[in-house]
């Protein structure tokens, strides 16, 4: 298990990324086997299935220098950590409401250097704050994670496109989507060429919803 994956779809990496890439699946796997949170099948597809997916938010959206990015129920660290090894001068605040998942967070983070993460171990209907993008992977249907980040989202934008939710999910999205008119979908397959991402897609559903 190599991160040449990474390599390949994002070529412009300084040494350092390329060094925290290559680590990344070290730490998890030692730290998986105290605290399950990755499956067997997916640590040994680790980049695939987690790094690269979650960086499919940033072939959609890049980062600013300085902006806050909240993940919420960010599990063992995705989309949070890749996104945050990517840019590493924007800051991550990466939310769980399962305290074992935060420790594991706590433990990559710390293994790879990163200054520009910080976690909470709690709900994120609980935390104060705004922020200029909330990320996550399909952690409930729209309407729920929307419920639950209302009020979290900065007015003032300092990207071109304006501050929203970008969410990872698959599948048939209609349904779950048909409230939210102004949401856009892009499938990750026009990015990445793996079978992998066939389904696979980012939502991205700006701050003034519509529905």
């Amino acid at each position: 298990m190599t991160p040449d994956i990474i390599f390949k779809y994002f070529p412009d990496l300084s040494s350092t990324q390329k060094k925290q890439f290559l680590q990344l699946a070290i730490v998890y796997q030692d730290w998986n086997q105290k605290i399950n949170v990755v499956s067997r099948k997916d640590i040994e597809e680790l980049y695939l299935r987690h790094v690269l997916h979650s960086l499919g938010i940033a072939k959609i959206q890049r980062f600013n220098e300085g902006a806050e990015i909240m993940d919420v129920g960010t599990g063992g660290g995705f989309p949070g950590i890749p996104l945050a090894i990517l840019f590493p001068k924007t800051n991550f605040i990466l939310v769980d409401a399962i305290g074992k998942k935060v420790k594991v967070v706590d433990a990559v983070v710390e293994g790879l250097g990163l200054d520009n993460v910080v976690t909470h171990h709690a709900r994120v209907e609980d935390l104060p704050g705004q922020y200029d993008f909330i990320v996550s992977r399909a952690v409930a249907a729209m309407p729920t994670f929307v419920h639950w980040t209302r009020g979290k989202i900065k007015k003032n934008c300092s990207h071109e496109r304006k501050n929203g939710i970008l969410y990872l999910k698959g599948g048939d999205l209609s349904e779950e989507l048909s409230s939210y008119t102004n949401a856009e979908v892009f499938s990750l397959n026009d990015y990445f060429e793996e079978d992998f991402f066939d389904t696979k897609k980012v939502v991205y559903l700006p701050r003034k919803y519509k529905g």
